[in-house]
């Protein structure tokens, strides 16, 4: 049997009200429209609901279960709308969220977050494979790099750039670059899965650039580790400011090259759409935004 769910509620609504006028004037519908609507659903029913007098609606037998089981469908359905409005009025529920390995100042922007919004859950996949958003159920990526033509939407977020560091024992030990060809003659430590020997990109900041081939001691995909390894001696290698500047400022690594830095790797907040966007992303991109604010174009890492 095909259901109209109109005819349901316009009929729990009579029931209610005690009159056709009443349930009318409550659906702000015209009252024939709501009399026809429950004549129509006895007739796909094939059994008489409600008994019509000048004065009173009484329910029949039929009628009488018939408007029990309306009245639980009907409330599940209220519920149903009021946990919606619910939730589209402040963030509550699980955001999910992926984000490259080696981004470790989220975990500030994740706690922040959690914080000002207790009803929120987060679960952060952290992975350099690209994430199908929709298919694997996510709500927002943040990706490093151009973005690649998509329906996806996003918000350009900051940038990051890699810059060339040594630790001060191994540049006593095997002398200090003053250019990047001077680069070629020292060991390097690659980010990545990278060809031998790989090529450093940089460019100054007037502009100009410069491919550097260098032989890789080691290999590593995790920025942590080849952080480490620099510090402990073993070569040259570019880390991302954010990460080795902290480093820097203690004298545990020293810049090399201050004026020369990686092209910048713009970082972007990617999601499925902007329609009816959910509060608890909305609020997660906002701070974000807030957070990692975009550079003035043409801008470097300090030396």
């Amino acid at each position: 049997m095909s259901m109209d769910l109109n005819e349901l509620v316009i009929f729990e609504r009579v029931v209610r009200m005690g009159s056709f006028t009443a349930a009318a004037r409550a659906l702000h519908l015209p009252k024939s429209t709501v009399s026809r609507k429950v004549a129509e659903l006895e007739e796909r029913l094939g059994a008489r609901l409600l008994q019509r007098t000048t004065r009173r609606l009484h329910l029949t037998d039929v009628g009488r279960a018939y408007q029990q089981h309306c009245a639980r469908i009907v409330e599940e359905m209220e519920q149903a709308a009021l946990a919606v409005t619910r939730m589209q009025e402040a963030p509550q529920g699980l955001l999910r969220v992926t984000a490259p390995v080696n981004h470790g100042y989220l975990g500030a922007i994740l706690a922040e977050f959690l914080l000002r919004y207790p009803d929120v859950q987060v679960e952060l996949v952290c992975t350099d494979r690209l994430v199908d958003l929709v298919d694997e159920g996510f709500d927002v990526a943040v990706r490093a790099g151009r973005l690649a033509d998509s329906t996806l939407l996003g918000r350009r977020l900051s940038a990051e750039w890699r810059v060339v560091v040594a630790s001060p024992a191994y540049l006593q030990r095997r002398g200090t670059p003053t250019s990047p060809a001077g680069l070629a003659a020292h060991d390097g430590i690659h980010f990545g899965l990278l060809p031998r020997p790989a090529l450093w990109t940089l460019q100054s900041q007037d502009g100009a650039a410069a491919d550097v081939p260098m032989q890789a001691r080691l290999v590593v995909n995790d920025f942590h580790v080849l952080r480490e390894a620099t510090a402990a001696g073993l070569g040259i290698a570019m880390i991302p400011h954010d990460l080795c500047a902290g480093d820097i400022r203690s004298g545990r690594l020293q810049r090399l090259l201050p004026r020369w830095q990686s092209p910048d790797a713009p970082l972007h907040a990617v999601y499925p759409s902007g329609r009816h966007l959910a509060p608890k992303v909305r609020a997660f991109l906002d701070l974000l935004a807030e957070r990692m604010r975009p550079p003035p174009p043409g801008t470097a890492p300090p030396a």
